[in-house]
């Protein structure tokens, strides 16, 4: 697999349009599901190496990079498979998990992205935001929980912000994982056929559901305004969830391989310690 031409397909750039994308589809990927099961797999073992040299520089002081997946999608389109299939293999110390829902009166009494900032993960970290600062711009504009001056501001807020983060040396991957409406009916209903997933159940989402048209064109509009180049989109059709996961990993891994974080050296004399250690 190249992970440069996945992240060439995957990514949002000039004249892009959501209504183009085939939610079946699996761009920069050629294999079937069992193949994509085996190289998520196989994947795996190198995201947790990666991960583990990062960590291992924050516990020696060394960390000066972190990565931030900002995981975005309509309802049952597989956020949480990603956090425990993908996020979830890798050591938990060392990450972060944020996921940001309706805002409390301490929050609205701050700016939108005053709760966001405090949770950037710190250097030596993944940090993962499962729904994010965008629900400020989706539902906000769907919803019409603020005008359209404020959502305009807040595109340009969070433009500047991702811009600060980046040259701090955090790495964002911003990933929307795209359904198709007959999918997300069909994974909708199979919570409601089985009694082991009524929990996972929420009589809203079919509320929400019925705004599709409408959440596609906001979705539209985040992606012509907050797609920059440090911080671009990457749109993953997740139709096939082997194959979401596995995107989602490959970007992970090239975000990684960029910082490409290395073992820190030992601070004390290792001779000398052997030596101790074999006479205790």
């Amino acid at each position: 697999m190249n992970t440069h031409q996945w992240t060439a397909a995957l990514r949002v750039g000039q004249g892009f349009r959501l209504s183009d994308v085939d939610a079946d589809a699996t761009p920069g990927y050629h294999g079937h599901k069992a193949d994509g099961e085996r190289d998520l797999a196989a994947g795996l073992e190198a995201l947790n190496e990666l991960q583990e040299r990062l960590f291992a520089q924050s516990r020696a002081g060394t960390a000066r990079d972190a990565v931030l997946l900002v995981l975005q999608a309509m309802d049952s389109a597989g956020k949480g498979g990603i956090v425990r299939h993908v996020v979830g293999g890798v050591d938990p110390q060392g990450v972060s998990l944020a996921a940001f829902k309706a805002p409390t009166a301490e929050e609205r009494a701050h700016d939108f992205l005053w709760r966001v900032a405090k949770r950037l993960p710190e250097p030596g970290f993944i940090g993962v935001f499962d729904r994010s600062h965008y629900e400020d711009v989706l539902i906000g504009r769907v919803r019409g929980l603020a005008d359209p001056a404020e959502i305009e501001r807040r595109y340009e807020a969070i433009n500047a912000f991702e811009a600060e983060a980046a040259a701090s040396g955090i790495r964002i991957v911003k990933v929307m994982l795209h359904i198709s409406a007959d999918e997300q009916k069909a994974r909708l209903m199979e919570r409601l056929d089985r009694p082991d997933k009524h929990w996972k159940y929420n009589p809203g989402d079919v509320d929400e559901r019925m705004l599709w048209p409408q959440y596609m064109q906001a979705y539209q509009a985040v992606f012509d305004r907050t797609s920059t180049e440090a911080a671009p989109w990457r749109v993953v059709p997740a139709n096939r969830k082997w194959y979401a996961r596995l995107a989602v990993q490959e970007l992970l891994l090239a975000a990684l391989e960029d910082i490409d974080p290395q073992w820190p050296g030992a601070d004390f004399d290792v001779e000398a310690e052997k030596k101790r250690l074999a006479a205790s």
